[in-house]
């Protein structure tokens, strides 16, 4: 085993296994909506995987994390990065090329007072809700001179779940249209917990309709591009649907090693 690489661990194999396996039946759904399963963006999300694991992940090539805890997001991204910076100045006898720096999404509830620090590490901030806290990334995004990219949450009537109305999407994606560190680049939604598969793929079905309805409504409708639905139980649903962007997380990474916060929801 190289230096440079991450410790193997007695997962190691099914983590390899898992990972592919979720990738086959990724490139199956996309075919069968008649895409190309490069077409669909798969986030890990590690939240609850031991650090290793992650290394592990990034190791098979992964590129896509995400977390649903800003603190632990940019811990994970620092220590990433370092990882990738000893592989780059020590590639070791396996002589492989340096790799490309992963990219990180925030895909839990963002309260405004993490903002600052999610700016500073996120790719892609999946879970707008408000006016609020759109204005807040506004801000810190203008303190760093960047443009932070997000995606609204929708929420299809579910009290326990955050989310802005259906009908309200356009308008705040309207509010949004003047803000000029800010990038709306699609929207999100989950699913109902639920085994009713034709309520779920209804959700998703709606999503996508409103999807389709704000790119007709914005003038650059190529700039709105993500639509992420699918998680670890419903995203071959979902993908089907018209998802882009799914977030799986126990399907790859297995039994959970690290525990969330309790005021955090389930987002794999």
């Amino acid at each position: 085993m190289p230096a440079d690489a991450a410790p193997r661990t007695e997962n190691s194999p099914m983590l390899k296994d898992r990972y592919e396996d979720v990738l086959r039946r990724v490139g199956e759904a996309a075919r069968r909506s008649g895409r190309r399963p490069e077409d669909i963006i798969v986030v890990a999300v590690t939240k609850k995987a031991s650090m290793d694991l992650v290394r592990e992940l990034f190791d098979l090539g992964h590129r896509h994390f995400g977390e649903n805890r800003v603190q632990q997001l940019a811990a994970r991204a620092a220590q990433i990065e370092e990882y990738r910076e000893r592989i780059v100045e020590h590639p070791g006898s396996s002589g492989r090329s340096a790799p490309e720096s992963p990219l990180w999404h925030m895909v839990g509830a963002l309260q405004r007072n993490k903002v600052r620090k999610a700016t500073e590490t996120c790719r892609l901030i999946h879970s707008v809700d408000s006016l609020r806290l759109a204005e807040e990334i506004q801000i810190q995004s203008s303190k760093r001179d960047r443009v932070t990219e997000v995606l609204i949450e929708v929420n299809f009537g579910e009290v326990q779940k955050s989310g802005i109305a259906a009908p309200a999407v356009r308008h705040l994606v309207d509010q949004m249209g003047s803000m000029l560190n800010v990038r709306v680049r699609g929207l999100m939604c989950m699913a109902p917990d639920t085994e009713d598969q034709a309520l779920v793929q209804n959700t998703f079905e709606r999503c996508h309709e409103i999807f389709e309805d704000v790119r007709k409504f914005i003038r650059e409708s190529d700039r709105i591009d993500i639509l992420s639905m699918g998680m670890s139980n419903d995203f071959e649903t979902a993908i089907e649907c018209g998802s882009n962007l799914v977030r799986i997380g126990h399907a790859i990474v297995g039994d959970p090693v690290v525990e969330s916060g309790e005021d955090e929801p389930d987002l794999d």
